[in-house]
């Protein structure tokens, strides 16, 4: 893969990525049913990447490694479903920037549980961040479906960022598709128990929106994304996948008219700034 295409891969993956809320707009499932359809297509289709690139899923994976993918799993699933119900409940720009505060959250949990001091800079990141979302809010009344939608998306990002900070140890020395793999089996076997029956009565295109969500804005997203690791910086793609949200809501504007107000428009802006402003700081501490 040259750089150019490596280029292309990673922005076709953040647009994948803004695609997740369209879907979660489209499917008229439960959140939890929409998390159990994309873990299952997700691991059919990442399980048919790693065969093509001959990496065994089972290499590697001891007791305590299946332990951390298990709990990982688990994040996992409580990422996506706190993330569906704040596109059910606030629309998708709401919620794809509430989740967009998982950098800040990863700052403040890395200093709390890995002892690493926070930084004047980080400091800073997290107020643009707290200030974009005070923008986003559309009122601070809990009556309000568009404040509950945005408190939704904020604890998507929280368990993210938990989910960032526990791959750290549970993926180490293993490859993306494989920790990705197991981790959507875990999130399938989790939720299916009261996600099952509602799934099964699903109607024929909802089942068609989970397998392009699964398929496609999951499987071939995170191929994507690891293949063009091949060729960039991890600091470039983390740039590029940074632009989710600008895509996101460009999506719920043209497909579903959530036209977003000026006061939101402004608060996403701060907060892409601050994670495009974070990511530039990382790049200028990291040897090239």
């Amino acid at each position: 893969m040259t750089r150019s295409q490596a280029l292309a891969a990673i922005h076709a993956a953040a647009v994948l990525f803004g695609l997740t809320g369209v879907f979660g707009e489209l499917i008229q499932s439960g959140a939890a049913a929409i998390t159990l359809g994309r873990a299952a297509f997700a691991v059919l289709a990442l399980a048919l990447f790693a065969g093509l690139r001959g990496r065994p899923l089972a290499a590697r994976i001891d007791a305590r490694r299946a332990g951390m993918l298990a709990g990982s799993g688990a994040l996992l699933a409580c990422h996506w479903v706190t993330f569906f119900v704040s596109v059910k409940v606030g629309g998708i720009a709401v919620a794809t920037l509430g989740f967009a505060s998982f950098p800040a959250f990863i700052t403040l949990l890395e200093g709390l549980f890995f002892r690493e001091r926070i930084r004047a800079g980080e400091w800073l990141l997290l107020g643009l961040v707290t200030a974009g979302l005070a923008l986003v809010t559309p009122s601070f009344d809990l009556g309000d479906r568009g404040t509950v939608g945005l408190a939704w998306g904020v604890f998507s990002g929280l368990s993210f960022a938990l989910l960032a900070l526990v791959n750290r140890r549970a993926a180490a020395g293993m490859d993306p598709v494989q920790v990705a793999c197991w981790q959507n089996l875990a999130v399938a076997l989790i939720v299916a128990p009261w996600a099952g029956p509602q799934l099964a009565a699903a109607a024929p295109l909802d089942w068609l929106w989970l397998a392009l969500l699964g398929v496609f804005c999951t499987g071939l997203s995170h191929y994507l994304f690891v293949s063009s690791l091949a060729v960039l910086k991890a600091r470039t793609a983390g740039l590029v996948i940074a632009l989710e949200p600008v895509y996101a809501i460009a999506f719920a504007w043209a497909l579903f008219a959530q036209q977003p107000t000026p006061r939101m428009l402004a608060g996403a802006a701060l907060i892409v700034a601050a994670i495009l402003w974070s990511g530039r700081r990382k790049a200028a501490a990291t040897p090239s």
